[in-house]
């Protein structure tokens, strides 16, 4: 594609792009690749969202008309001179310097050398803090690849197989069992119990608390949490980065009571009534993820020399290998 032809337009306009038109497409897996890698690019190429939506509507049985109107995308992206500029803008945000001034090419160099540079952000995997926005409006997942295309996190399955089910679960209303060392139990609600969640960037927790449990120290790499206290009465907080001298941001909530932990700050919650309590948190991901600080730290396997945790937290080296035995 190095010396294909340039558009000026992303998509043609008297393409009417259907499910039933065209011959199948004999390479299905390269379509949903690339399509799939085009998601990614909308992140800083806005102006495409509407055709990468429309080619990702058929991603179960593409034909070689959505393959030309696939090409036809990365042509444009390759093709304006004025690209130079969003180029430069964007090596700015990313911290990256220019050991030169970049040099303007004409006709097909100007192809060449930008294409050069789409292709490799299709190969690249594009990272984001937050969940994508979703381009069509389901994506249920599914654990078979086969006839399936990688989006983000979980395959999806064909949208016309979807059920009532995928998109449903019951048992958040029982409370969970606290008969443990913490005293706390979650249940949770994420993509792994719903799989219509998949690319929608939300799940959700049950938390239960018995009296001086403890949902400990711990961090959600991938999420900001919102938790609203349903009984009882919990002592909540986080702690922000070096940057802001770790301080403490803490609160006592109880019934009714709403707390924000931003996303990869460390938090906590404990329980200081006498009952039992209860809250449902929401969180800004699918598959938030979780880091129990003590568990990662004393509990990580094969262990962490004992010497070096023992000088980080300040600790006889015995301290350090007594908790490491009991995580």
């Amino acid at each position: 594609m190095l010396d294909s032809k340039g558009y000026n337009t992303h998509m043609n306009t008297t393409d009417k792009l259907h499910k039933d038109k065209g011959t199948a497409f004999s390479n299905p897996s390269l379509y949903r690749s690339i399509v799939g890698s085009l998601q990614y690019v909308i992140l800083t190429r806005p102006d495409i969202a509407y055709v990468v939506n429309k080619l990702s509507q058929f991603l179960a049985a593409p034909t070689v008309l959505y393959w030309q109107a696939c090409k036809r995308v990365l042509r444009a992206l390759a093709l304006a001179t004025s690209e130079v500029l969003w180029l430069t803008y964007l090596f700015k945000e990313l911290k990256v310097s220019l050991v030169q001034t970049p040099t303007l090419y004409y006709d097909n160099k100007s192809a060449e050398a930008l294409a050069s540079f789409a292709l490799l952000i299709l190969a690249s995997s594009l990272a984001s803090a937050f969940d994508p926005s979703p381009l069509q409006d389901i994506c249920v997942a599914i654990d078979e690849p086969k006839n399936a295309v990688f989006v983000n996190g979980k395959f999806c399955k064909d949208p016309k197989l979807a059920r009532p089910g995928d998109f449903f679960l019951s048992g958040l209303d029982k409370p969970g069992n606290t008969a443990n060392r913490l005293g706390f139990s979650v249940k949770n609600a994420n993509v792994e119990q719903i799989p219509g969640l998949n690319t929608l960037g939300i799940s959700a927790v049950r938390i239960d608390y018995a009296p001086s449990g403890q949902n400990p120290p711990h961090t959600h790499p991938r999420a900001t949490e919102i938790l609203t206290v349903l009984e009882g009465t919990l002592y909540v907080g986080f702690v922000t980065s070096n940057q802001l001298n770790n301080t403490l941001v803490a609160k006592v909530l109880k019934k009714g009571d709403v707390f924000v932990f931003p996303i990869g700050l460390i938090h906590f919650q404990f329980n200081i009534g006498k009952t039992n309590a209860v809250a449902i948190a929401a969180l800004s991901s699918q598959n938030p993820g979780v880091i129990t600080i003590a568990n990662s730290v004393f509990g990580a396997n094969p262990p962490i020399n004992p010497d070096f945790l023992a000088k980080a937290f300040q600790l006889d080296v015995d301290v350090v290998k007594d908790l490491e035995a009991k995580f």
